[in-house]
């Protein structure tokens, strides 16, 4: 056992010193997922419901047309999908060219009122 102890100190002192790129992008790719699914399994509930912004969008959704509604029920699938479309289409201001100009300002316009909860 303290043989084995001994290896494992001579290995991190090892990697420490001598840096692996390899290794260490494994371990960052390891990293992310683990927390990724943490943060997915001991999730507070202390955030807003992807489907907010469908009750919120209701009253403009008959000007959608039925792709734009069709993209909008894919976005708010889940949070994950919503803070991608927002953070691709509404924060570096990309087009999405599934929804018109105005409608697409609109849905951004609703996820930023909640961005900060997602």
């Amino acid at each position: 056992m303290k043989k084995l102890l001994i290896l494992i100190v001579a290995f991190a002192l090892f990697l420490h010193f001598y840096p692996q790129p390899e290794l260490e992008q494994w371990y960052g790719e390891q990293k992310g997922s683990a927390l990724d699914g943490f943060s997915d399994t001991f999730d507070t509930q202390a955030r807003i419901s992807p489907k907010k912004i469908l009750i919120d969008l209701s009253s403009d959704m008959k000007r959608f047309t039925p792709k734009e509604l069709k993209k909008l029920d894919e976005i708010v699938v889940s949070r994950r999908e919503v803070k991608a479309f927002y953070s691709d289409y509404c924060q570096s201001k990309k087009r999405q060219f599934i929804f018109r100009a105005s409608v697409q300002e609109k849905v951004c316009k609703t996820i930023s009122k909640y961005s900060n909860l997602l």
